[in-house]
C-alpha cells in the first residue's frame, strides 16, 4: 500500500489489516498511526524501486494510491513540482506493477488497484495532475490486458474530491465546486474509497478486470 500515511491510503491498510491481511505500508512521511509493516520510502527515487520491490518480496495485492498535488494556475507550474507529480503519480505506480508483475504472473494470481481520480475524465485545474491521473487509467488498461491470461486482475478506482490532506490544501473557491457538484451535498470520506478498494484487491469477480470504479457521487463539473 504506497501512500499508507494518511488519508486514503491509511484508510485502506485498515480495510485490508481488518479483513486479515498482511499490509505493507509505505510511505515517505507518517503520522501517528502505522498499520501493518512501516516502509519508509519516497517513489520520487524510482531509481530505487526495483532494489526496493526485490527486499518486499511476494505480495498478492499491490495498491497504488500516493499522489502528489501543487495548486499552480496552468501556465505558471515550476519545473520541479512537474517532475515531482510525474515522478510520484505516474513513473512510480508503473515501476511497482513493472517490479511486482513477473511474480503475480509465474503464481497465477494477483490484483493491482491503481488510484486515480476524477480528474482523469474532467480535466484538472493542477494540469499535470490531472494529466498523471488520465495515463493511471491507461496504465491499468495496458497491464490488465497483459496480465489477465494469468488470472492478474488490474483495476483502478476515480474518486472525487476526498477528505484528506490534499483537499484541505485546495482554495475554498474549489471546495465550493465540489459542493455544488455531488449529489450528496459533502466530500467523500477515505474510508468510502478504501471500501472499494478493498473490494477490487480481494473479492471482485475474475471478469472485472482493467476496469475503472468510480467513486465520485456524481462530482462532474457541471
Amino acid at each position: 500500500m504506497t501512500g499508507a500515511g494518511r488519508g486514503i491510503g491509511l484508510a485502506t491498510a485498515r480495510a485490508f489489516a481488518t479483513a486479515g491481511w498482511q499490509v505493507v505500508s509505505l510511505d515517505k512521511e507518517f503520522g501517528f498511526e502505522v498499520v501493518g509493516d512501516r516502509l519508509d520510502f519516497d517513489l520520487r527515487q524510482t531509481a530505487d524501486i526495483a532494489t526496493l520491490t526485490a527486499s518486499i518480496g511476494h505480495v498478492d495485492a499491490l495498491v497504488n494510491n500516493a499522489a502528489v498535488l501543487f495548486c499552480d494556475p496552468p501556465e505558471a507550474i515550476p519545473e520541479e513540482h512537474r517532475k515531482e507529480i510525474l515522478a510520484v503519480n505516474l513513473e512510480a505506480p508503473a515501476a511497482l506493477i513493472a517490479a511486482f508483475a513477473p511474480g503475480m504472473k509465474a503464481r497465477g494470481s494477483g490484483r493491482i488497484v491503481n488510484v486515480s481520480s476524477v480528474s482523469a475524465f474532467t480535466g484538472h485545474p493542477d494540469l499535470w495532475y490531472g494529466i498523471t491521473k488520465a495515463g493511471i487509467l491507461n496504465l491499468t488498461k495496458t497491464w490488465a490486458g497483459v496480465l489477465g491470461p494469468y488470472r492478474v486482475l488490474v483495476n483502478a478506482v476515480a474518486p472525487g474530491p476526498t477528505r484528506s490532506r490534499m483537499y484541505d490544501q485546495l482554495p475554498q473557491s474549489r471546495k465550493d465546486n465540489v459542493m455544488r457538484a455531488v449529489y450528496s451535498g459533502r466530500v467523500c470520506q477515505p474510508e468510502e474509497v478504501a471500501a472499494a478498494i478493498l473490494w477490487l484487491g480481494s473479492e471482485c469477480p475474475e471478469y472485472v478486470n482493467g476496469t475503472t470504479l468510480d467513486v465520485n457521487n456524481g462530482s462532474y463539473p457541471r
